[in-house]
């Protein structure tokens, strides 16, 4: 017995079916959420402005190629970032192209990878920071940017669009020309990213390909339809060359990337959209029918996907609300809403985990005739039996998303995966918090990258899709 008069087991059903109440109003509304999302999408998909055209960038009407600078930042990357720098310039031909690579004095390795790959080519600028690395990844596309300027100053000419990639990427050989054909009428175009499949890693590392195929699918084609600022995957994107100059400039600093920030790339789409620039999600398909878009192999191991994870929700949800705020049109408040909703699904998981475990209790109590079977009000089984009717409604939109980029069996597993995608959640949506009070107490941001070992690239068969 308890102080309150409730035997133990008694207080242990009251408690689970408080979280259950909990968590299940909450994952309804999140679900509400995602219909708005879906039916948004139907529209436009039957209304036709969902669907990908196909480009040719070797069309006769074409717009001639300007030049294009690409920045990629690298620390510890000398096992990957050779074969994106070969590959680059094999697909990417044009030679008015500029290649920035940011390596550091302590990291001789990456330098002597990209010096490698480059084997003399005069596109490809090896940018070295004199401070010891890592520091953060702005600050290195900050030093970038420092160089590209003075290249345009000792040259006398200005590159006219600024792409951003990882060491790790794989670029779409249509996508510099597509970039630069936006551009034109735009001030930042994001392009679709594409995870690859790995069959040594079907549980942790293939579960980006369900997120980021519903994601760039579907949530950024609903976005950008509805006039939302577009925030920038950091990879795959390009930006007006004056846009950036711009909101370098509005900081006062000459220097575009926010380097207290760890997502930065996010803060400079959203941040070119307050100032009134136009930003696009560009998605389109090649005339075999591949998706135009970048692809690389995603952190294959547990420990490194959550980390990742950690700092998109550190970044996106905790960073941004400090320092973005909650203006703007009503659905850019929405998006934004959306976007740092991962420490409170990280919570909701929790919440529920911990109700299916008491109620696991209770129930085995009840079996054992210790206390009374729980019973379900009529409400909350009317809200329960909504939740399953929301899950296996994503449960198909994930499988067709995944399955349209990558096969019918990966898009089984992607459903197989939800448990694992949510566990690691919820992993990251821990650490991210801990990291965040750890900020709020003066500590540092910190380039926490992870480890490259594969690249598409390197395979005996260049993975294309």
């Amino acid at each position: 017995m308890l102080s309150g008069g409730l035997p133990l087991l008694d207080w242990v059903v009251l408690v689970q079916r408080e979280l259950l109440l909990f968590a299940a109003v909450f994952f309804l509304i999140g679900a509400l959420d995602e219909f708005a999302i879906d039916f948004a999408w139907l529209w436009l998909r039957l209304s036709g402005r969902a669907r990908p055209a196909v480009y040719d960038p070797a069309r006769p009407d074409r717009p001639p190629l300007r030049q294009a600078a690409v920045f990629i930042p690298a620390w510890h990357e000398d096992r990957v970032i050779g074969a994106t720098v070969r590959h680059m310039l094999r697909v990417w031909p044009d030679r008015t192209l500029r290649i920035y690579v940011g390596c550091y004095c302590n990291d001789p390795a990456t330098i002597e990878a990209v010096a490698a790959a480059a084997s003399g080519d005069d596109r490809v600028r090896v940018v070295i920071n004199e401070a010891a690395g890592p520091t953060t990844k702005a600050d290195c596309l900050n030093r970038l940017y420092a160089a590209l300027e003075a290249d345009e100053a000792r040259g006398g000419t200005r590159a006219a669009s600024v792409l951003l990639h990882d060491a790790e990427d794989m670029v779409d050989p249509a996508a510099l020309a597509l970039i630069d054909e936006c551009l034109r009428g735009a001030d930042l175009v994001q392009l679709p990213v594409l995870p690859l499949p790995q069959a040594e890693s079907r549980w942790v590392g293939s579960h980006y390909c369900e997120e980021f195929a519903e994601s760039h699918s579907k949530g950024l084609v609903v976005r950008d339809a509805l006039g939302a600022g577009i925030p920038l995957a950091g990879v795959g994107c390009g930006i007006a060359r004056d846009a950036l100059a711009r909101l370098a400039a509005s900081r006062g600093l000459h220097a575009p990337f926010a380097t207290d920030s760890l997502t930065e790339d996010y803060e400079l789409g959203l941040g070119i959209a307050e100032m009134g620039g136009r930003t696009r999600f560009v998605r389109r398909r090649s005339a075999d029918g591949q998706l135009i878009a970048t692809r690389a192999f995603f952190p294959s191991r547990l420990h490194q996907a959550v980390r990742q994870k950690t700092r998109w929700i550190l970044g996106i949800a905790f960073q941004g609300w400090d320092r973005l705020g909650w203006h703007g049109r009503p659905v850019e408040v929405w998006m934004r809403l959306r976007d740092r909703r991962g420490p409170f699904a990280a919570l909701l998981l929790g919440v529920a985990l911990a109700a299916l475990f008491l109620g696991g209790i209770g129930s085995a109590a009840s079996l054992a005739g210790w206390t009374a079977a729980p019973e379900l009000s009529p409400a909350l089984e009317a809200i329960l039996i909504a939740n399953i009717a929301a899950l296996l409604w994503r449960c198909v939109f994930r499988f067709a998303f995944t399955a349209r980029e990558h096969g019918f069996g990966e898009g089984v597993r992607a459903v197989l995966r939800l448990p694992v995608a949510n566990f690691i959640a919820m992993l990251a949506g821990r650490r991210a918090l801990s990291a965040y009070v750890r900020s709020l107490r003066g500590a540092r941001p910190q380039w926490d990258k992870t480890e490259h070992d594969a690249h598409p690239a390197l395979l005996p068969r260049r993975v294309t899709s």
